[in-house]
């Protein structure tokens, strides 16, 4: 399967280099193999930090002869990476094109001294997507998403006995390698704890003294063990939105996983599912085209609610509620097309129902069309 990036990042590999971050088994190290047209990490230009021999190499500044793009896998992971990325970068980039690859946010662990601008472009790698499954994809197919997650090893496979021994086995990489490699974490036990805890909260309020009350811990512990896991791609969180005429929260957060196929409840499982869909083409925007993209959700004090509102260079472009089946008008629609600019509002549902309300600027539809027609990458 080829992913959605792989064009845009062969273009970019003959300007500058090209930074890929995403979750552990999103897909990175296959996409770098396919760009280097491997079946396996055997490849002498694929080189992993994790692996001692190649770190000692790389350390020495021994590139492989003969291989016009390197690939440098979890580099992130030395301290001083942007120095020696930077070194190596700026004397062979005549002869050679450098893709750097990592499951942390490396935007984010930027330690070292000089910095890497200008000198790269930077790229998130996302779960699949319904269109990015198929440009017609079928009620089966969010089934599928829904069940087994859009990391593509479990999503093709979709075998439940292996997907649940995937998803110990990845918690335990994420917070035991990935994270233990980068951050200094006393108390992992709670921190595993946590991101358990953290599938029952998706799509609610987000209440850092609640949990910190579930964990016995403090309110300092859990707003910095989340942030962590958002570092690693774990979860993610979206801020509200906000707008003049409405008395709109201003501080309270959403939070969703990378991988909603761990979402207990099957409603917030589908809500996570549109969240990472949304977010996806955010980044996508931003990435590819530079826009500036903002994911965020949409309250008042009086509890009215939003799932979510895209935001395009500051500006709302449109608005979306998610629902499963219910395809009447939610009552919050018109209350904030009223009130706010937001151009658009789209309310998505598993059902069949196609129509639209122009006195609202809403048109309730299936997901697969709003995919479709809207979430097109």
């Amino acid at each position: 399967m080829q992913r959605y990036l792989i064009d845009f990042i062969k273009k970019d590999l003959a300007k500058k280099m090209v930074v890929l971050a995403g979750p552990r088994q999103v897909g990175k190290t296959t996409l770098s193999l396919q760009l280097l047209q491997s079946k396996n990490e055997q490849h002498p230009a694929y080189l992993n930090w994790d692996d001692v021999s190649t770190r000692h190499r790389l350390l020495e500044g021994k590139l492989p002869s003969d291989q016009p793009l390197i690939v440098l896998d979890e580099i992130h992971k030395y301290k001083n990476w942007r120095n020696l990325v930077k070194g190596l970068y700026d004397t062979q980039k005549s002869e050679r094109r450098f893709l750097v690859t990592g499951s942390a946010r490396l935007d984010y662990y930027r330690r070292g001294g000089d910095s890497l601008l200008g000198r790269y472009y930077f790229y998130r790698l996302h779960p699949l997507s319904l269109y990015e499954i198929s440009p017609t994809p079928t009620l089966q197919d969010v089934e599928a998403l829904l069940t087994y997650g859009g990391f593509p090893e479990m999503f093709l496979q979709r075998d439940l006995n292996e997907w649940k021994r995937w998803q110990k086995e990845r918690i335990t990489r994420v917070i035991r390698d990935d994270l233990l490699s980068l951050e200094q974490v006393r108390d992992v036990t709670q921190l595993e704890l946590l991101a358990g805890l953290l599938t029952t909260k998706v799509g609610a309020s987000l209440s850092i003294r609640s949990i910190a009350n579930d964990l016995s811990t403090s309110h300092e512990a859990i707003t910095r063990w989340i942030s962590i896991l958002e570092n690693l791609y774990y979860c993610f969180r979206l801020s509200p939105f906000g707008g003049p005429k409405i008395k709109a929260l201003k501080k309270e957060q959403k939070l969703f996983l990378w991988d909603w196929s761990s979402v207990p409840s099957p409603g917030a499982r589908l809500e996570n599912m549109v969240a990472s869909n949304l977010l996806k083409y955010c980044h996508y925007h931003e990435d590819v085209s530079g826009d500036v993209m903002e994911l965020r959700y949409l309250r008042d004090k009086e509890g009215r609610e939003i799932d979510f509102v895209v935001l395009k260079n500051g500006l709302p472009e449109f608005a979306v509620e998610c629902k499963s089946q219910d395809t009447d008008m939610s009552k919050s629609i018109p209350y904030f097309a009223e009130r706010t600019e937001i151009p658009k509002f789209y309310q998505v549902h598993l059902a069949e129902d196609d129509y639209e309300m122009q006195a609202h600027r809403l048109r309730v539809l299936p997901l697969l069309v709003f995919v479709r027609q809207v979430l097109k990458i």
